[in-house]
């Protein structure tokens, strides 16, 4: 299971919101806190690549189905989940679209609140049925 590369991702873009760039060397001290392995670097590194490169689609497609909120005015935490998230829904055919929902929601309630964990699947759930 990917869990503790997906936590260590997140707060590797929870981070980014406040300090830019994030430099090689924390994200290398966050993968050795979270005990990855190589191919949970490597995973890692895909997925911060991914992100960086669809950014502004990814950004794009959040807004469109956040109705409350746009995505700028998230809080930085439901952000950074929906960030990961959504790059493996619409980029790593790899990663089971419900897999990447369902670890999205736990991440959520760990880091985030109960409201935002609902939040987050809903959102998830309308992107995987548009994919569709």
């Amino acid at each position: 299971m990917r869990t503790k590369a997906r936590e260590t991702l997140f707060k590797i873009l929870f981070s980014s919101q406040f300090v830019q760039p994030v430099d090689k060397s924390f994200r290398t001290g966050l993968y050795r806190a979270g005990e990855l392995n190589e191919d949970d670097v490597k995973y890692c590194d895909r997925i911060l690549s991914l992100i960086d490169e669809h950014s502004a689609e990814i950004s794009e497609v959040i807004d469109k189905k956040s109705l409350a909120f746009p995505e700028s005015r998230l809080f930085p935490a439901d952000r950074s989940v929906l960030f990961i998230a959504v790059a493996e829904i619409l980029y790593c055919d790899d990663v089971p679209d419900k897999v990447a929902a369902s670890e999205a929601a736990n991440i959520a309630s760990r880091y985030s609140s109960e409201k935002s964990a609902s939040f987050i699947s809903g959102i998830l759930a309308s992107v995987i049925a548009d994919k569709r």
